[in-house]
C-alpha cells in the first residue's frame, strides 16, 4: 500500500502545478517516446494516431497538471478518475505497468526541468504518483471483478454489415466461442482490436454499444473516419469499412464505461448528439421502456450522412428533433428535418427540451466542443451539472 503523501509533499506537488502547465506537454511527449522506445509491445496498446498527432500527451499533460493542482482534494477528479479508470479496464490494463509508467514519467519531469528538478520535487512526485497508481489499480480490479468470467480479449465473428449511412456501418458482433454474451447498460461501450499489417501492430478503439443489451450479438456503428479535424484518417474504421466482411473475426473486450442509463428508472431523457454521438443514443432508445418521455435532439450535416433515420421515425416513445447543416432539394422542413444549421437549444420546444423538469437527466455525445457548449447552455438554463452526462471519445480532456 502506498504511503499517505505528507503535507511537505503535498505543497511541493502543487508548487510544481504552474511548471507543469508551461512544460507538461514537453514531458508527457518525452515520457511516451521513451516508455514505447524501452517497452514497444505497448504500442499494441496505444492509439497509434493520438500519438502521431499528439493527442495523446497533451491529454496526459492535462491530467498530470490537474493533479498537481488537487492532489489535497482528490474528490474533485473523481469523475475523470472513473472514465479513465473505465478506459484502462476496457484496455485490459493490469497493475503491473503502473510501476513501469511511473519509472519513465518521473525520468521525463526530471529530463524536462533539469536543475530544477530537485530531490524534493523528484521525491514528492514519486510519492504522489504511487498513490495515483493505487487509486487506480483499485478501481480497475473492482471493474475487472464485475466483469467475472469474461477479461482480456475475445473473438467475435462479423454476423451481419448494414450500412446506415454514406459514413456510418454497423456491424453486428457474435462470440465465436458462442457463450451466453453479458447484459452492459445503455450507453456504454467496448474495446475493439484489429491487426494493422502496415503497422505491424494491434491497435485498439473504442466503440459505443447501438442496440439494446440482452442479445446474442453486440451492435457497434462505426463512421469512417475521413480525417479532417485529426489530420490522419480513421485507420481502424477505414479497415472495418473496406477490409472486413461478414465472417471475419475482430477482438472485442467486456463492455464498459461511466455513461450509461439506469433503465429502471423512469425519469425524462434528453439526449442531445451531433453525427455519429448518436450511437450510444441507440443504445438507450432502444433499452428505454414505452412509458419513458424521451427527447432527442441530432445534429448532421446532411440527410445523406445522418444513421437510424428511419428507425427514429418508428420509434413511438421519442420525440425527435432533427437539426442539418445542408439541405438538399425536396427535403420538406417539419418531415425530413425540424431546423436548418447546427443544433441549437434555443429553438427547441420547451416540451422536449425539460429545462423546466428537476428530475430530467440529459445525455450528450458528439465533438467536445459541441458537447461543451451544450453543457454550458444547460447549466446556464439552471439545469444541475450532476444531471448532464457526457461521453467523450478518443482521449478527452
Amino acid at each position: 500500500m502506498a504511503t499517505p503523501l505528507t503535507p511537505s509533499q503535498i505543497a511541493v506537488v502543487k508548487s510544481t502545478a504552474p511548471v507543469l502547465k508551461v512544460h507538461g506537454e514537453a514531458i508527457t511527449t518525452l515520457f511516451y517516446a521513451n516508455l514505447l522506445a524501452a517497452n514497444p509491445a505497448l504500442r499494441n496498446v496505444f492509439n497509434e494516431a493520438n500519438q502521431v498527432g499528439g493527442a495523446q500527451p497533451r491529454a496526459l499533460a492535462g491530467a498530470v497538471f490537474a493533479y498537481a493542482t488537487y492532489v489535497d482534494d482528490l474528490g474533485k477528479l473523481g469523475a475523470a478518475v472513473e472514465r479513465i479508470a473505465h478506459k484502462h479496464a476496457s484496455l485490459n490494463v493490469q497493475p503491473d505497468l503502473y510501476p513501469v509508467v511511473g519509472k519513465f514519467l518521473i525520468e521525463a519531469v526530471a529530463a524536462v526541468l533539469g536543475d530544477a528538478c530537485t530531490a524534493e520535487i523528484a521525491d514528492a512526485w514519486t510519492a504522489a504518483y504511487a498513490v495515483l497508481a493505487e487509486i487506480f489499480i483499485a478501481r480497475e480490479q473492482q471493474i475487472y471483478v464485475d466483469f467475472e468470467k469474461w477479461t482480456g480479449w475475445r473473438r467475435f465473428k462479423i454476423q451481419k454489415k448494414v450500412i446506415e449511412s454514406s459514413e456510418i456501418t454497423s456491424f453486428y458482433l457474435a462470440p465465436e466461442d458462442g457463450v451466453a454474451l453479458p447484459k452492459f447498460l445503455p450507453g456504454q461501450y467496448i474495446s475493439l482490436q484489429l491487426h494493422v499489417p502496415s503497422l505491424g501492430l494491434n491497435q485498439p478503439r473504442q466503440y459505443s454499444l447501438s442496440d439494446a443489451p440482452g442479445k446474442d450479438y453486440y451492435r457497434i456503428s462505426v463512421k469512417k473516419e475521413a480525417g479532417k479535424d485529426a489530420g490522419v484518417a480513421g485507420l481502424i474504421s477505414n479497415l472495418l469499412h473496406a477490409e472486413y466482411k461478414e465472417g471475419d473475426v475482430v477482438e472485442l473486450t467486456h463492455p464498459t464505461g461511466e455513461f450509461f442509463v439506469k433503465t429502471e428508472e423512469e425519469t425524462p431523457l434528453v439526449l442531445v448528439s451531433a453525427g455519429v454521438g448518436i450511437t450510444p443514443m441507440m443504445s438507450i432508445i432502444n433499452s428505454a421502456g414505452s412509458k419513458r418521455k424521451i427527447s432527442l435532439i441530432h445534429g448532421a450535416h446532411s440527410s445523406e450522412v445522418r444513421a437510424f433515420a428511419d428507425t427514429l421515425k418508428s420509434a413511438a416513445n421519442v420525440q425527435t428533433t432533427v437539426f442539418l447543416s445542408t439541405l438538399k432539394a425536396g427535403e420538406v422542413q417539419g418531415v425530413d428535418y425540424d431546423f436548418e444549421g447546427r443544433v441549437d437549444l434555443e429553438k427547441v420546444e420547451a416540451a422536449r427540451l425539460c429545462v423546466d423538469d428537476a428530475a430530467a437527466q440529459y445525455y450528450v455525445c458528439g465533438p467536445t466542443a459541441f458537447m461543451t457548449g451544450i453543457q454550458q447552455y444547460l447549466v446556464g438554463r439552471g439545469v444541475g451539472q450532476d444531471r448532464v452526462h457526457l461521453e467523450i471519445f478518443g482521449v478527452g480532456n
